[in-house]
């Protein structure tokens, strides 16, 4: 009985931190996703006021094959589009649950959160395609492709 004390604050303290608000990480991450029939490119921004703003432009490309040089253009005007279109980007209402961001409410995870490795993924969903995870590498800025 006489550890009652300290295991009642144990208690209290894991529950006020299970409780707490987990913060997102801070920073950009970039990155980039390519299969047979889809390419995409990403960006992602979440600012000290918890802000995130995400995009990521995609090109299916299952209707014809495409040759080595084809995509690489095809790339590199998604990835010149997402530069352009940036500034423009409004910030998304997402929940962050430690791990996961999610839509208010949702189930869905729309971003992954790897502490460990520092590493972001975006879950991608497009119609009847199967969701696809594009890994995002921390960045300083974006002036380098994604």
């Amino acid at each position: 009985m006489r550890h009652f004390p300290r295991f009642a604050a144990l208690v209290s303290l894991v529950v006020v931190v299970g409780c707490s608000d987990p913060q997102p990480p801070i920073g950009h991450w970039q990155g980039a996703y390519e299969d047979t029939g889809l390419i995409i490119v990403a960006r992602l921004q979440i600012d000290s006021a918890r802000q995130v703003r995400v995009s990521a432009p995609n090109a299916v490309t299952d209707a014809a094959p495409l040759s080595d040089d084809e995509r690489a253009q095809l790339r590199m005007r998604l990835e010149s589009g997402l530069a352009a279109s940036w500034p423009s980007v409004a910030p998304l209402p997402l929940e962050f649950d430690g791990r996961a961001f999610h839509k208010p409410g949702g189930v869905a995870p729309q971003l992954e959160w790897d502490r460990a490795a520092n590493r972001m993924t975006l879950i991608f969903y497009s119609g009847n395609r199967r969701s696809v995870r594009v890994p995002l590498d921390p960045v300083a800025d974006f002036d380098s492709p994604a």
